[in-house]
């Protein structure tokens, strides 16, 4: 070959691998940066999900934590035979998927260091919309009265002429036989549940209408 049609084709090869290389990285979430007075600068394109997961730590935006993204073309595609749920111990962040497509992503509240939410792979095994705690809830006297608001009936007597009323655990999606579920719960900045992994109200019916009993459900450092 002429050496200088073979320099021709390489540079234009080299090129090409370049712009490539440029496009794919372009393509990822670029991390937020400060602009020359310091202020906060989101580079991703507003309305994408890349923008959506950078602005999630948007220090200038109150309780940015608590976002939740709906890509509503995946999630209209998502039902019980092709969703799974990903749980993030790390991010304290839920995601209803479609194979590897996020239909939501969402806060949630994990177990707390004493009564931790357990990592590993899990499958569904009841759905039920109305259910309660047989162990944590509130204590009330014979008058009505709340005497324990955080109560472990396991640990806590209850007064004579009292009862125990087991806390709310709505769209309850059990994982564990020993307790522990995926239901609508107070969603903390961090861990605060005993071992379960709560959501937010305005999200968990859409998770629980997309899955069924041995749905997948992935819970990760």
């Amino acid at each position: 070959m002429n050496p200088a049609k073979f320099l021709t084709t390489a540079a234009a090869a080299l090129a090409v691998v370049f712009l490539s290389s440029c496009a794919n990285q372009a393509s990822k979430t670029q991390q937020p940066t400060t602009d020359a007075s310091g202020k906060w600068v989101n580079p991703n394109k507003p309305g994408t999900y890349e923008y959506f997961q950078a602005e999630l730590k948007n220090p200038n935006t109150k309780d940015a934590w608590k976002g939740v993204w709906k890509n509503e073309e995946v999630l209209s595609r998502t039902n019980d035979s092709n969703s799974r749920v990903l749980i993030s111990l790390s991010k304290q962040r839920g995601y209803l998927m479609n194979g590897e497509d996020v239909a939501i992503d969402y806060p949630v509240c994990s177990g707390i260091p004493s009564r931790p939410t357990p990592p590993g792979s899990y499958n569904i095994l009841e759905k039920v919309v109305d259910k309660r705690s047989n162990r944590y809830g509130k204590i009330l006297d014979a008058a009505g009265e709340v005497t324990n608001g955080n109560a472990d009936v396991q640990l806590d007597a209850i007064p004579e002429g009292g009862r125990f009323e087991g806390a709310e655990m709505r769209y309850w999606m059990r994982l564990t036989w020993d307790g522990v579920g995926h239901h609508i719960g107070p969603v903390r900045r961090r861990p605060a549940s005993h071992a379960c992994v709560r959501g937010p109200s305005a999200v968990m019916p859409i998770v629980y209408s997309k899955v069924k009993v041995g749905t997948s459900v992935k819970v990760e450092d």
